[in-house]
């Protein structure tokens, strides 16, 4: 039988690794959790800002952006279909990013239940074909018939997700309810068993009070951010969460996705090819030339031989 490896205590490396991020700040590559709350704290709204900024290398909440984009897998068990795609188009354009060809593929069967085999494997198999950075069951409780208190039915759940995460190198959130009543800790007020709060590699715990939305950050492994506060905004038609009293002067992480290829052909003193401003603004080819495109028709930027300037 093969033995396990080992080192001695002074081979192994002395340095600590620099976290790995998804959305910096707000979630952990490949990192399995819980965005939870109480009931109405725009648990879902947070959940779709996260698929909109994976998928379309946005900047989640106009100020976090991502490290690692690509597709997202969803499963939105308490909302219709076109309820869905209206949530998910308000936040795209909130975010100034092209609704059309969004990577987000949402599972339009009626029902999932990740605690029957059959499920897990189709499940799987989707997973497998779709290669999501980020898959998002919302909520956990429309995903199973277990009961959530006893740790023999949440653990193999949890289990089995953390292989699914394992397997396919993706992150995994679910949206989770929380008691009402109050703790020392956030993710101590997670309804069912501690064994949801000790799975979670990061996780954002939101707490409503009055007309905002108080969200707390915890990792596993890498330092949190300051708690914000939130609320839900509604101008230009674009039904988003917005950041309560940020900074005002914004920094190149808090501009939109549009800004900063304004910004980085506004900075060029000569036209600046799509590839140019790929690598400028750190975003995907597909981003860079739908932005492009939304941008010269708007007559901001127009296009000349050698690539593009600002008009």
């Amino acid at each position: 039988m093969r033995p396990l490896s080992t080192q001695r205590a002074c081979e192994l490396d002395p340095q600590a690794a620099q976290p790995h991020w998804l959305i910096e700040g707000l979630w952990t590559d490949q990192a399995v959790g819980v965005v939870g709350g109480e009931p109405k704290s725009f648990k879902s709204f947070l959940a779709l800002d996260l698929a909109v900024t994976v998928a379309a290398d946005a900047l989640c909440l106009n100020r976090y952006r991502t490290h690692q984009p690509g597709p997202v897998l969803l499963f939105a068990g308490e909302d219709a279909l076109h309820m869905v795609r209206q949530r998910i188009e308000g936040i795209a354009r909130a975010r100034a990013v092209a609704f059309d060809g969004l990577d987000v593929h949402v599972i339009t069967e009626a029902s999932l239940r990740i605690d029957l085999e059959d499920q897990r494997q189709r499940l799987r198999e989707c997973a497998r074909r779709l290669r999501p950075r980020l898959l998002i069951l919302d909520p956990f409780v429309r995903t199973h018939r277990i009961d959530e208190n006893a740790v023999a039915d949440v653990a193999p759940l949890l289990a089995f997700l953390r292989q699914l995460q394992r397997e396919f190198h993706m992150a995994v959130v679910l949206v989770h309810h929380a008691r009402k009543a109050r703790h020392a800790r956030p993710g101590q007020a997670l309804r069912g068993s501690s064994e949801i709060h000790a799975w979670v590699d990061s996780a954002l715990y939101l707490r409503r009070k009055d007309d905002q939305v108080h969200v707390t950050i915890e990792h596993r492994a890498a330092p949190a951010p300051d708690p914000f506060a939130l609320t839900l905004d509604t101008r230009d038609q674009a039904v988003a969460l917005r950041l309560v009293n940020p900074a005002e002067e914004p920094t190149p992480d808090t501009l939109t996705p549009g800004d900063r290829l304004l910004q980085a052909l506004g900075d060029s003193p000569q036209p600046m090819t799509q590839r140019a401003l790929r690598d400028a603004a750190r975003m995907r080819a597909a981003t860079v030339g739908s932005l492009l495109a939304d941008l010269i028709g708007q007559g901001r930027v127009r296009q000349v031989r050698e690539g593009y300037l600002l008009a």
